[in-house]
């Protein structure tokens, strides 16, 4: 890496009520007439979760902080690129934090934003070698393992550090319903407010760390261009004149209809809208606390961050050894180890019911993932933890977690569906989504962030977004005469299981061949 790097400090917005979006956060606060200084409103829904990005870059004035994990460079996130370079020539200041392990191939296309106007893009934890293709990333770094799997897993987009969406989404077409294979099954939250400020004030902390470099001290744009040619796509007009005003919370959704060229929507897939109405949202307005690690953690060697650092997972683990009566938890990748099963032992001998969804075999996008998971499984269901996992087969079933926030469908177009969001629910009042798995590579390797909302009424809404897929679109894992038995979906047609339902031959070999080997930070 280049040792002498020109990285100016910079800071999120500082008079963010200022804006049209700060505005439209201060009415719609003085209209619930609530003491509370954070609104959410969840979204399940993968259409919802586009349309909602798209609104905020387009009614952003001042600034967008945008800070992910991947982004991969597709017709979808294209799209939203030209969002980005309209908001880029009407003055709005954007940044964007990206971790640097997906920067390869087509998808370090990204990396040419850096060279437009108004635009910054900074790489983190960067790792030496070419960008040509994923394997001659991993390759060019086998001999610093470690380094390679500390990753920046944070999730955040911020528009004038007055709404923020956070969750399990990363940027892409997989996860708003638009590929033709897999798609994501997601929950984000929107957040508006003090919460998004909290959110602003984490995403300095990595924009302005040692280990975040400006995508320039690294590469030229012609370096960048050679790896592969630009996906052509024809963009609307979202001229600044045509923006909505949100002072008053009036429509977001009056811009252009998006064109494409017939060849570049996937044959079956309704294009996505352009934008939203984010003042139709029901908004909830509620205490909050961010759960956030520190940019240190990536730098840090796993067993000093077990010994010396207070995680984000280890402050959800908190939150979920305190429950009384019902957890309800989401992780697609779930390897627990062997303190976090002590913790679930203890609740369980507390008597709190413990309902998990996570992957199938099938349906997990990391099998290796589900190797350190299957070896704890049969322990979970001896404590009584209920164990459902997600059918990939999903047609005419779950593709997305309902409506919940007022949007009109979801993702019900790709064959095969994979299990993504990251959500727990204690005792029906305390909600908490963010970017983290219960698995030992977010306990202490990856950086992750999570708002924690204490509100009834919105854990009730996430719960009921997900109960329908524990009921229809999961296998229910069950310890019959201590051998699994996979219960079928109710109504699915579908007959129960004692092998790994739905998955390949060659995926169960893989998992009983490094099943006994691999260690769980590893997977």
């Amino acid at each position: 890496m280049p040792s002498e790097v020109d990285r100016p400090v910079s800071q999120a917005l500082t008079q963010p009520m200022q804006t049209r979006l700060g505005k439209m956060v201060q009415a719609r606060a003085l209209k619930a007439g609530t003491h509370n200084d954070s609104g959410f409103a969840l979204v399940g829904n993968a259409e919802l979760a586009f349309t909602s990005r798209m609104t905020l870059i387009k009614a952003a004035q001042k600034t967008l902080d945008i800070q992910y994990y991947a982004i991969f460079a597709d017709d979808t996130t294209e799209r939203m690129f030209d969002a980005l370079r309209e908001a880029a020539g009407r003055g709005v200041r954007i940044r964007i934090l990206l971790d640097d392990f997906n920067t390869s191939g087509k998808n370090a296309q990204v990396l040419k934003l850096a060279f437009e106007k108004n635009f910054e893009l900074r790489l983190f934890n960067p790792l030496p070698g070419g960008r040509a293709s994923m394997m001659l990333r991993i390759l060019s770094n086998l001999n610093d393992v470690a380094r390679m799997q500390r990753r920046m897993h944070n999730k955040i987009f911020i528009a004038d550090n007055a709404v923020a969406i956070t969750g399990g989404r990363n940027l892409g077409e997989t996860y708003f319903g638009q590929s033709k294979g897999t798609n994501f099954i997601d929950i984000d939250v929107l957040a508006a407010g003090r919460i998004a400020r909290d959110l602003s004030r984490s995403f300095d902390q990595y924009w302005n760390n040692p280990l975040a470099y400006p995508v320039q001290s690294l590469m030229s744009e012609e370096e960048i261009k050679a790896l592969k040619p630009k996906l052509a796509v024809t963009l609307p007009d979202t001229s600044a004149s045509a923006l909505p005003n949100l002072a008053d919370t009036t429509s977001l959704s009056n811009s252009q209809p998006f064109t494409a060229s017939a060849d570049s929507i996937p044959e079956g897939l309704p294009e996505l809208p352009d934008s939203t109405d984010l003042s139709l949202l029901p908004w909830t307005w509620a205490p909050s606390v961010l759960l956030v690690d520190q940019p240190s953690k990536i730098a840090a060697d796993a067993d000093d961050v077990e010994e010396a650092q207070e995680t984000a997972v280890d402050g959800l683990l908190q939150l979920m050894s305190q429950a009384k009566t019902d957890l309800l938890i989401v992780s697609p990748y779930f390897v627990p180890g062997e303190r976090m099963m002590r913790q679930f032992a203890e609740i369980r001998r507390r008597g709190v019911r413990v309902r998990v969804l996570t992957n199938s075999l099938a349906s997990n996008d990391a099998p290796a993932a589900h190797v350190g998971y299957a070896r704890y499984r049969k322990a979970l269901l001896e404590m009584g933890i209920e164990i459902y996992e997600m059918r990939a087969e999903q047609e005419g079933t779950v593709m997305s977690f309902g409506s919940g926030t007022g949007s009109t469908g979801g993702s019900k177009y790709g064959s095969r569906a994979s299990l993504h969001a990251k959500v727990v629910v204690a005792d029906g009042r305390l909600l908490v989504v963010g970017s983290m798995n219960l698995d030992l590579r977010s306990k202490l390797q990856n950086s992750e962030v999570a708002v924690v909302i204490r509100n009834r009424a919105l854990s009730l809404e996430a719960t009921r977004m997900i109960e329908p897929a524990l009921t229809s679109g999961a296998y229910h894992v069950e310890l019959v005469s201590n051998q699994l038995v996979w219960r079928a979906p109710q109504g699915s047609e579908l007959k129960d299981s004692t092998t790994e339902p739905d998955a390949s031959l060659p995926l169960k070999l893989l998992l009983k061949l490094i099943g006994p080997l691999a260690p769980d930070e590893m997977l």
